[in-house]
């Protein structure tokens, strides 16, 4: 066990409210999962913490035995960063308190928090923050990656709307952090990733959103791509911020609004979500309707927090992963021919391809205003490798590395950092672009012997 004294460990479960896991406890494998099947780590400790004190109390553990540091929220992350081999495991699963203030406008939310969770209790006000598109991803990896979800056209992405924050460093010291205390730390939180500390509580500005919201699926032939697609970009270069409507490129999974016939063709799926007056959704989606001649459709209002779950079922955890992702300014014609071809060659049912179309407030905001950098990002494109067998590793993992390159002489050049597998460290300048310098001396100030590493690690300066 990394040759940690056992008076050590000893001392440690005295020192927390939470439990510490070890290898001999009966849910260690358990506790030690994360939604990627392909990450299979086996850390020398779990500390399953309770609170702020508990995360302090493992920090200083870590620090005084010298033993590697990993972060677990919603343990999503496609790098598997959650877990490390004969590491230290902070996890924060159990700290899942949300709290609304409908005055305010805010939510004060815990980081083993869920986006279901979140949903569940903004909603009931009627209110939200732009937070991925599958609730079981954690609020708190994603926040610190940047965030984005199906209302990031209208209110910007996840940390455009995040307030505060608490957060333990390096140090083992508690911070409050916001604009007006600790600035560049605060900067560097909204993007940087886990590199700076331990984020005990965030807190979010809400808007109103739903409960209902209009939208749903147009699922076409992706042998209609050639006319799908270019119609699909004009749109959406024409569409208004309260629109937002992603392309997704797979085998048709059973769907039950389509005929049994369709079931496992290549398709393409648009994803349609409009927050405007849901008397008004109907004509506004009207033009996704026609750009083909669709298998089949399933529009109208439903509940925010049912969208948000829409494609929980083809994302659950314990299947094996792979990505690979590009940023774009234009979708060009070439791009959806490569984009096309490849969904033909998917080497399992599960792999698919998803357009992510941004824009609207995510582009105007300055590019150093936090450590979020890919302003210029109008499309992310992220492949995604899925599949069930081991065997199937490599020819999956093939499949996502090729069309990622076919893409790149047509991306910007910029990434997504939440997006990064764990072979893509050569990546994270990318993902940061001129943010990055600022972003490794606010490393150096708060955590200059690098404790925080097992992420995409921005090095101190």
């Amino acid at each position: 066990m990394n040759n940690i004294p056992v008076e050590a460990i000893d001392t440690l479960k005295t020192a927390v409210r939470g439990r510490v896991i070890g290898p001999a406890d009966s849910d260690y494998d358990e506790a030690r999962k994360v939604w990627n099947a392909t990450i299979d780590r086996r850390p020398a400790l779990i500390v399953r913490c309770a609170g702020a004190a508990d995360v302090i109390a493992a920090l200083a553990f870590a620090r005084e035995n010298g033993v590697l540091l990993s972060i677990r929220g919603g343990a999503h992350n496609i790098a598997g960063s959650a877990v490390g081999d004969d590491a230290l495991m902070i996890d924060l699963s159990a700290m899942k308190s949300v709290r609304i203030d409908p005055q305010a406008k805010r939510a004060y939310v815990e980081p083993g928090a869920l986006l279901s969770d979140f949903d569940h209790e903004a909603q009931a006000f009627g209110l939200a923050t732009p937070l991925g598109i599958n609730s079981t991803t954690g609020v708190a990896g994603l926040t610190l990656g940047g965030g984005f979800g199906w209302i990031s056209r209208k209110y910007g992405v996840t940390v455009d709307n995040l307030v505060a924050a608490d957060i333990v460093t390096a140090d083992g010291k508690w911070r409050r952090v916001s604009a007006e205390s600790e600035p560049e730390l605060f900067w560097a939180l909204r993007g940087g990733g886990g590199n700076f500390g331990v984020v005990t509580l965030f807190e979010f500005r809400l808007h109103e959103v739903g409960p209902q919201v209009y939208g749903g699926l147009v699922v076409y032939p992706l042998e209609q791509a050639d006319q799908v697609l270019p119609r699909y970009r004009e749109f959406i270069e024409a569409s208004p911020d309260e629109m937002t409507v992603w392309a997704v490129m797979r085998l048709a999974p059973p769907l039950p609004f389509l005929p049994e016939s369709v079931h496992g063709k290549p398709v393409i799926a648009l994803a349609c979500c409009y927050i405007g007056a849901l008397e008004d959704g109907p004509k506004a989606l009207e033009p996704v309707r026609s750009f083909g001649t669709p298998y089949g459709e399933h529009l109208g209002p439903m509940p925010f927090t049912a969208w948000q779950k829409a494609f929980d079922p083809l994302l659950t955890p314990g299947a094996r992963n792979y990505w690979k992702s590009h940023n774009f300014a234009r979708l060009s014609d070439e791009t959806f021919d490569i984009l096309t071809k490849a969904v033909l060659a998917v080497p399992s049912p599960h792999c698919e391809v998803f357009i992510g179309a941004m824009a609207g407030q995510t582009n105007r905001v300055p590019v150093d205003a936090t450590a979020y950098a890919n302003r210029d990002s109008v499309y992310t494109i992220n492949i995604h490798g899925r599949w069930t067998e081991a065997a199937d590793d490599e020819k999956c993992t093939q499949w996502a590395r090729d069309m990622f390159s076919a893409m790149t002489p047509h991306a910007i050049g910029s990434v997504y950092v939440n997006f990064l597998t764990g072979d893509e460290g050569d990546r994270v300048k990318a993902a940061y672009g001129p943010n990055y310098d600022r972003l490794a001396d606010v490393k150096r100030r708060y955590d200059p012997d690098n404790l925080f590493r097992s992420n995409q690690n921005i090095k101190p300066a």
